[in-house]
């Protein structure tokens, strides 16, 4: 994929990226192209050439144009979806709107992001309520293992579970149409984490049985840090508030979300932007030939370690996980701090008594990033094996 390729080194100058610097790590913070870049600082100096105006005149309805045009993409209405800075913030905002009771159970996946992970926990341990850990099997789970595992899980003092779309540690796209309804019929309602979904993965919200999505579109879209979003249908939006109560809270879903004090919405509606720029790119062509990118990178890498990956060589992901030949899997995270020193961000994480190291593909990135990758392990792993 370096020859001819029409993506990798043709586009990476529409990023700000360090050059010399192994970005392989696409899945964590994104990375936002100058266009989407400009089209923020143009928003900006829109707002602060009249604050007031911006604000009271400018803003509520094109906060609502952004919404409806990223709810489009996502197969659903305007309506049914909200802004938030990022997918954390909007797993509180429900988790914390939901009536819990002592003895209740709050499900979450093994695999699930430790953030949401300890927010569960935290939130359910205030009510008298209980986080339940449904284990997913891993490396390379088959959709009927999974599901095994998550229906092990269920109780009927289940009231929520909290189900990731695509893992983060380890980068499996789950069954998540599946696991919803093996859960309704549990009588759990169903909170899905959706982090990594937008922009990796064709969307329709609704077709996915799920009560609240929450999404990021820093990541695989490219928007500006700051843009998440929180998606229900109006049977599943009463009773849920932003974390900020502000002047909106009377006035329904839309309302209270749009508007929780003043901040930088530049974010929100640069959304759009950066919509126009995934999409002139290629759009899921430009994914898959990234799905193809770090399928292959994995394989290579696995071989050359002598492990194996963990992610299933078929999957849709632009992620992909390797198993490290630590001798402390524990050390995990500190084995990452010593790649980001030796100029990657290649992030490692502990799973199964093993440790993982995840890479990540996008426009910018070519097979020459992975080999470069490759040389980086073999400097440093002789330390940590």
């Amino acid at each position: 994929m370096d020859g001819n390729d029409r993506w990798g080194e043709a586009v990476r100058g529409e990023w700000t990226l360090e050059p010399g610097f192994i970005s392989v790590n696409h899945g964590a913070y994104g990375a936002t192209p100058r266009a989407v870049l400009a089209a923020q600082d143009a928003i900006r100096a829109r707002m602060e050439a009249q604050p007031g105006r911006f604000m009271r005149a400018e803003l509520p309805e094109a906060l609502r144009r952004a919404a409806a045009t990223l709810a489009g993409f996502l197969g659903t209405r305007g309506e049914s979806l909200v802004f938030v800075a990022n997918a954390t913030e909007a797993v509180n905002a429900v988790l914390r709107s939901l009536p819990l009771a002592a003895g209740d159970q709050v499900l979450v996946l093994s695999h699930g992001y430790g953030a949401v992970r300890n927010a569960v926990r935290h939130i359910a341990a205030r009510a008298g309520a209980r986080m339940v850990e449904a284990a997913v099997p891993y490396p390379r789970p088959t959709d009927a293992a999974i599901l095994a595992g998550l229906e092990a899980a269920l109780t009927p003092r289940t009231r929520l579970a909290v189900l990731d779309h695509i893992t983060s540690p380890s980068a499996l796209v789950l069954p998540l149409a599946a696991m919803a309804a093996r859960c309704h019929a549990a009588g759990a309602r169903v909170l899905a984490d959706g982090a990594h979904a937008p922009g990796m993965l064709p969307l329709d919200l609704p077709a996915l049985g799920v009560d609240w999505y929450v999404g990021n579109c820093h990541k695989w879209l490219c928007a500006p840090k700051g843009a998440g979003f929180l998606w229900a249908e109006p049977e599943a939006q009463a009773g849920v508030q932003p974390l900020a109560i502000s002047h909106g809270i009377d006035d329904g879903f839309t309302a209270a979300f749009d508007w929780t004090g003043t901040r930088d919405f530049s974010p929100f509606l640069a959304v759009p932007a950066a919509l126009a720029f995934w999409e002139g790119l290629g759009g899921f062509a430009m994914m898959a030939r990234g799905r193809d990118l770090v399928a292959t990178a994995a394989a290579e890498l696995a071989a050359a370690l002598g492990t194996e990956t963990g992610t299933p060589p078929d999957s849709p992901a632009s992620m992909a996980t390797v198993r490290l030949p630590l001798a402390d899997p524990s050390r995990a995270a500190a084995f990452a701090a010593a790649l980001l020193a030796a100029c990657t961000d290649a992030p490692a994480h502990a799973l199964g008594g093993s440790a993982w190291l995840r890479v990540s593909a996008h426009a910018y990135n070519t097979a020459g990033d992975f080999r470069r990758l490759g040389s980086v392990l073999r400097r440093v792993l002789p330390d940590w094996t």
